[in-house]
């Protein structure tokens, strides 16, 4: 009975001690933004200002573009990476598939790379000079360089292109890991009752991974409203604010331009509220009511 006493306790301890760390490391630093959302200035400098910088957002258009930027990157990149991730792992499962290993880890390799090494190398890809206009020029698909950095609409595409070529592999390994505990059987018995590879895709797969789709979309939901080490590396928010994204606005209100910790703390907080409904929509959409 001691014996069992001391183990609950220690048990208990090893609680606790989480509960601490997460208050201490997670919980109050939000409540500690939400507050420093209504004051203005930095440091010794802070004033309480109420609701200003929550009023201040609507009249700000280095926010609505960063905030529009955002939102377009969210609603392109996420289903465009989603899909890519799905038809790949389904690829990729077939046994029959030689160099399946060799193709899954060329795909996943992204994932792994540095994110300011490879917004660098991207950086140089899609430069003027760069082997993405020397490739189209050599297949004459196109007669002059195209500006991707220098451009909006391309500077915008060369940023979903670099999210989704290191994020598609990533997401690609939660797909098969499910992939390998479906039953093979289910498939078998659907080709004996003459279903396509598309019907099966369709109709056993997709449902099958209901649960990992759920959460690789929500994961990467959040990810793109927190883009900023490609949007800074690739073309610094540019040109003008045609690319610049919530994050990055966040680290300029706080280092870049004069330092106002309480409005780039309110512009962080809609990066919160946006994550918190739109996984409420995808909870609701996907049918999930736990």
């Amino acid at each position: 009975m001691k014996q069992l006493f001391k183990k609950n306790n220690i048990g208990w301890l090893f609680v606790i001690l989480s509960v601490i760390a997460i208050t201490l490391f997670y919980f109050y630093p939000m409540i500690d933004a939400l507050f420093l959302s209504l004051q203005s200035g930095m440091g010794s400098t802070l004033t309480f200002t109420g609701l200003d910088n929550w009023g201040r957002l609507f009249n700000d258009p280095t926010f609505i573009a960063a905030l529009i930027n955002t939102s377009i990157y969210l609603i392109v990149q996420v289903p465009v990476m989603i899909l890519l991730a799905l038809l790949f792992s389904s690829l990729l499962n077939d046994q029959t598939l030689k160099f399946r290993g060799f193709f899954r880890t060329a795909i996943f390799l992204p994932a792994v790379t540095s994110l300011v090494a490879y917004s660098v190398i991207f950086k140089y890809m899609f430069s003027g000079d760069g082997i993405a206009n020397q490739f189209l020029m050599s297949l004459s698909i196109i007669s002059d360089p195209i500006n991707f950095l220098s451009d909006p609409f391309w500077a915008k595409i060369t940023i979903i292109l670099a999210i989704t070529w290191r994020w598609t592999g990533y997401n690609m390994i939660f797909y098969l890991s499910a992939l390998q505990n479906v039953d093979k059987s289910i498939y078998e018995a659907a080709k004996i009752d003459g279903a396509s590879s598309l019907q099966q895709f369709l109709k056993i797969t997709i449902p099958m991974l209901k649960p990992i789709i759920l959460f690789t979309t929500i994961t990467s939901t959040i990810g793109t409203l927190q883009i900023f080490d490609e949007v800074v590396n690739i073309t610094g928010g540019g040109p003008g604010n045609a690319t610049i994204s919530i994050s990055q606005y966040i680290y300029d209100l706080s280092f870049k331009y004069t330092p106002d910790f309480g409005y780039a703390a309110t512009v962080a907080y809609v990066i919160v509220i946006l994550v918190v409904i739109l996984s409420t929509i995808q909870f609701k959409l996907a049918g999930d009511k736990k």
